[in-house]
């Protein structure tokens, strides 16, 4: 499995400044198809509309968490396979566990760049 640089990323941050950050770190990588979700509800809205590749998303948001958003993902026979990072500026060790619990395939800690993203992804695909 890979993640070609045409298939559809999306980024769910509830902070716009954010998912601008992402938006780029993902363009220097290569991928430019990226949308984006501002929590976990327009996240779901969005994944049931369209086959992802990945979805990048971050922990802390209201009304829906990241990590909520990871359980319904991963509770849906039709996206449980849906490759999935983390992002977080927690970098505790008990929401790592949980996130892995839960079925995360990689967690990424703020503040971060291109190339620990790359690596992730990577890590991700089997790159």
């Amino acid at each position: 499995m890979s993640l070609d640089a045409s298939s559809p990323i999306l980024v769910v941050d509830d902070y716009a400044t954010m998912v601008r950050i992402l938006r780029n770190l993902l363009k220097q990588l290569g991928y430019e198809n990226v949308d984006d979700a501002s929590d976990g509800s327009e996240a779901l809205r969005k994944i049931a509309e369209k086959q992802y590749g990945l979805v990048i998303s971050d922990w802390n948001m209201e009304p829906m968490t990241g990590y909520d958003l990871l359980r319904q993902v991963r509770s849906n026979s039709a996206t449980q396979r849906l490759p999935f990072i983390m992002v977080t500026a927690e970098s505790k060790t008990e929401n790592v566990i949980a996130a892995k619990k839960a079925g995360v395939n990689n967690y990424i800690v703020k503040p971060f760049n291109a190339q620990t993203l790359k690596g992730k992804i990577d890590a991700v695909f089997g790159a």
